[in-house]
């Protein structure tokens, strides 16, 4: 059985920094694409930033400069350093993994809170 599981999420203010882990089990994450999506209340889910096997990465234009997607695959761990949190990073944030030759993300975590207050 797979399982995604992210940590912490939390309240913060804005310029404050957090840091979210998703410890997978039942998978290799080495062998997966591996992503942040989060979702804000009253928006359409939103891809964050994405961390391929090979070790490429990729982020959404608003967060550029400010977070960053690692990984462990010792730990089969994946990380989303966030610095310079906004307001409008507030969200639900998801872990999630796909086969590394499609962009269907076939197992996904249960989300963690993040809210930064002004």
């Amino acid at each position: 059985q797979v399982q995604l599981v992210e940590s912490g999420g939390g309240l913060v203010q804005a310029g404050d920094s957090l840091g979210l882990s998703c410890a997978a089990s039942g998978i290799r994450i080495s062998s997966k694409t591996m992503a942040w999506f989060r979702r804000a209340p009253g928006k359409q889910r939103l891809l964050v930033a994405v961390s391929n096997s090979g070790g490429t990465t990729n982020y959404v234009d608003s967060v550029k400069g400010r977070f960053t997607i690692s990984r462990d695959n010792a730990k089969n761990t994946v990380y989303l350093q966030m610095n310079s949190l906004k307001p409008e990073d507030t969200a639900v944030y998801y872990c999630a993994a796909s086969e590394p030759w499609t962009t269907r993300y076939d197992y996904w975590g249960q989300g963690t809170q993040v809210t930064v207050s002004p």
